[in-house]
C-alpha cells in the first residue's frame, strides 16, 4: 500500500524515506509495467525510458524503479541524468510506449518523485489512482522479466534544442540553479551564437546557492545582480527538474508565466492565426486580451501541468503556458513543458523583433495585482469552501467561472479562490487596473471566505 499523501493530482511525490521509499518505488515500477502491458495494442512488453534528476536520492530510487518495471514484464531505456524535458524527448525519440522521471521538482532537497506519460499522454488524476489500486493487488505472477540498458539521448535532445538558435541573440545570464538542466546547459550555450554566462550549472542535490523554484522572487536575486555586473540583455532561471522557466529583462524586472507567454504568442500567430492559446485560470486578463489582439482565439483552463497537455492535444492548441513557468510548445515541438525550448524561442523572438525583452515588456498592459497567496485549509474542507463560494455567487447571478475553483470577474477586475491539488491549502489572486480597485476585489474575496468560517490571507 502506498501513502496515500504522496499520490498527487499529477505526479507522486513524497519526503525520501518517511512517505517514499525504495520499496514503494520498485513497487510503482511494477504497477505502471502492469498497466503499460495491460494498455498495450500489440501485446509485446511494453517500452519505458526511465530518467532522473540530480537529487541525491534520486540514483537509488531509479535502482528500484527499473528493477520494478523489469519484475513485472516492461523493457527500460535508462536516460541517466537530466531534466524532465529530456525524458519527455526521449519517449518521443525513442517510440516508447512510457516514460518515467525520478524528480522532486521545486521541492525541498529531501522531497522526491515521479512524473510519468504513458501512451503519447501524460499520466496523471484517475490512472494514478489506478496505479495505486494495481499496487496495492501485489504483482503480477505472469509478467515475465523484462530488460534494461542505457541510452545516451543528451546530445540529440540538445541538438534538436539548437533547431531554433539564430543570429542576433542577446547577451544572457542562465542560473541552472544546481537542478538538472545544469546537465545539458554547457552544450547548449556552446552551440548558441551571441554571449552567455553560466551560474550554478553544476548538478548538485543540496541546492547550494538558493532554492530552485524561479517563481519566488528572491531565488532570481543572483541572476539579477549578474544580469547588471555583466551587462546582460535578460536572465534565465530553471527548477530544479528544468520544465518550469523564470525570465528577468535588462532592467530588472521579472516576467511573470502570462507575460512570458503573451509574448511567444506573438511569433505563434503570426505564422498560426486563429490558433487557440491556452492559459491557466490565474493567468492576467492582459494575456487573454493580448491573444485576442494578435488575432488568437484565447482558452482559459485548469491549472496543471497534465491537465494543460491534456487539453492542448484535445484542441490543437500550439501554445500554452501557466503563471508557475510551465510553458507547453506544439507548434513546431512535441506539446510538452520544456523550459529550455521556451528559452530558446524567447532568445528566437527577441531577435526577431530588434529589440531589448524590456521593451518587449513596456508594450504589454500594466495591470496591478496580489501575488499568488497560498494560505492552510484542510483537504477535508478546501475544495468544499470554493463550492460554497461559487453557489453563493451562482444564486447572485455574478459572472464567474469553475473550471478550477472560482473566478469572479467584475467592473474592478477579478478574484480567484482555488484549492490546491497538492497540499491543505487554498489558493487567492486579485487583478484590477489601480490600488482602490484591488483593495475592493480583496475586500470581496474577504467577506465570501469568512461567510464560510475561514479567516482571509494577509494579501
Amino acid at each position: 500500500m502506498l501513502d496515500p499523501a504522496i499520490l498527487g493530482a499529477y505526479d507522486i511525490r513524497g519526503i525520501v524515506g518517511e512517505t517514499l521509499t525504495g520499496a514503494d518505488m520498485a513497487a510503482i515500477g511494477r504497477g505502471f509495467a502492469t498497466i503499460a502491458r495491460r494498455r498495450s495494442a500489440t501485446g509485446q512488453p511494453p517500452l519505458i525510458c526511465v530518467g532522473r534528476d540530480g537529487r541525491l536520492s534520486s540514483p537509488d530510487l531509479e535502482g528500484h524503479l527499473v528493477e520494478g518495471l523489469t519484475d513485472a514484464g516492461a523493457d527500460v531505456l535508462r536516460i541517466g541524468a537530466g531534466p524532465t524535458p529530456m525524458l519527455y524527448f526521449a519517449v518521443h525519440a525513442r517510440e516508447s510506449q512510457g516514460g518515467m522521471m525520478i524528480t522532486g521538482s521545486h521541492n525541498p532537497p529531501d522531497y522526491n518523485g515521479v512524473k510519468m506519460v504513458l501512451g503519447g499522454r501524460p499520466f496523471f488524476g484517475p490512472d494514478i489512482e489506478e496505479l495505486a489500486r494495481t499496487v496495492a493487488a501485489g504483482p503480477d505472477p505472469a509478467a515475465g522479466k523484462g530488460t534494461a540498458v542505457e541510452a545516451d539521448v543528451a546530445g540529440a535532445y540538445v541538438a534538436r534544442l539548437l533547431v531554433e538558435a539564430v543570429e542576433g541573440s542577446p547577451a544572457v545570464a542562465w542560473d541552472a540553479g544546481n537542478g538538472a538542466a545544469g546537465a545539458v546547459l554547457g552544450p547548449l550555450t556552446d552551440g548558441l551564437p551571441g554571449r552567455h554566462v553560466l551560474l550554478n550549472d553544476t548538478v548538485d542535490g543540496t541546492f547550494p546557492a538558493h532554492h530552485p523554484d524561479p517563481t519566488v522572487a528572491e531565488n532570481l536575486s543572483q541572476l539579477m545582480g549578474t544580469v547588471r555586473a555583466e551587462g546582460c540583455d535578460l536572465g534565465i532561471a530553471f527548477d530544479g527538474d528544468g520544465d518550469r522557466i523564470g525570465v528577468v529583462d535588462g532592467e530588472g524586472a521579472i516576467l511573470w508565466g502570462d507575460q512570458l507567454v503573451a509574448l511567444l504568442a506573438r511569433e505563434v500567430l503570426r505564422e498560426r492565426p486563429g490558433a487557440t492559446v491556452i492559459g491557466d485560470v490565474k493567468a492576467s486578463r492582459v494575456l487573454f486580451d493580448e491573444i485576442a489582439r494578435l488575432g488568437g482565439t484565447p482558452l482559459m483552463w485548469r491549472t496543471g501541468h497534465a491537465p494543460i497537455k491534456a487539453k492542448m492535444a484535445e484542441v490543437g492548441a500550439p501554445l500554452a503556458g501557466e503563471m508557475s513557468g510551465h510553458v507547453f510548445f506544439a507548434d513546431r515541438y512535441f506539446g510538452f513543458d520544456d523550459a529550455i525550448y521556451a528559452a530558446l524561442r524567447l532568445l528566437r523572438l527577441i531577435a526577431g523583433e530588434g529589440r531589448p525583452l524590456a521593451a518587449l515588456r513596456a508594450e504589454l498592459p500594466s495591470l496591478v495585482s496580489t501575488p499568488e497567496v497560498r494560505f492552510h485549509c484542510s483537504d477535508a474542507r478546501k475544495f468544499r469552501v470554493a463550492g460554497e463560494i461559487r453557489d453563493r455567487l451562482g444564486a447572485a447571478g455574478a459572472a464567474f467561472t469553475d473550471i478550477d475553483g472560482v473566478r469572479a470577474e467584475n467592473a474592478d477586475g477579478w478574484w480567484l479562490l482555488r484549492a490546491s491539488n497538492t497540499q491543505p491549502m487554498l489558493v487567492a489572486r486579485c487583478e484590477a487596473a489601480d490600488e482602490a480597485a484591488l483593495q475592493r476585489l480583496k475586500d470581496e474575496l474577504a467577506l465570501h471566505l469568512r461567510a464560510c468560517g475561514v479567516d482571509p490571507p494577509d494579501f
